[in-house]
């Protein structure tokens, strides 16, 4: 059995954190991005393949993904922030009727929270798993926390 395909909106962050893990181990990947392909940081690079949506905003290609997939994990730190791009993925996926897994990254350590995204797929027989949260500039180490957590998650699959 093969790892779900990964998909995220390639913003800084958990987007972009969850997309270098696939594409270090070799798991598919993609998902929807803005139209013109920004991020914060600029244009996003074409090594992450993701499509973009015609005349999406980040908002529209938020909702994109979390219906395009059959579930999505949202990794933060302390909380979530009302009103801002992690909120909205929370609220899409209810929205949606899409099982949501909650990591905060200030509680569980990578292996633990590996462990929960384990049992999280295989609890919903998931193929297409969507992340979110929040972009690199608001937490600076999420991307990192996050790539070794899908990372993990991917090494323990295969064993």
């Amino acid at each position: 059995m093969t790892f779900p395909i990964i998909i995220s909106g390639g913003q800084t962050g958990v987007d972009r954190g969850a997309l270098d893990a696939a594409l270090n181990k070799g798991v598919a990947c993609g998902g929807h991005c803005p139209e013109d392909r920004r991020a914060e940081d600029g244009t996003i690079d074409d090594k992450y393949p993701l499509t973009p949506l015609a005349g999406a905003s980040y908002r529209k290609r938020t909702r994109q993904n979390v219906i395009d997939s059959d579930a999505t994990v949202i990794i933060y730190h302390t909380q979530i922030v009302p009103k801002g791009g992690t909120e909205l993925t929370l609220k899409t996926c209810i929205s949606q009727n899409k099982p949501y897994l909650l990591i905060d990254m200030n509680v569980f350590s990578v292996g633990i929270a590996s462990d929960y995204i384990l049992d999280f797929i295989k609890k919903y027989d998931i193929k297409t798993l969507n992340f979110g949260g929040p972009r690199g500039s608001g937490v600076p180490s999420i991307q990192a926390f996050t790539q070794m957590v899908v990372e993990r998650a991917i090494e323990k699959w295969a064993d």
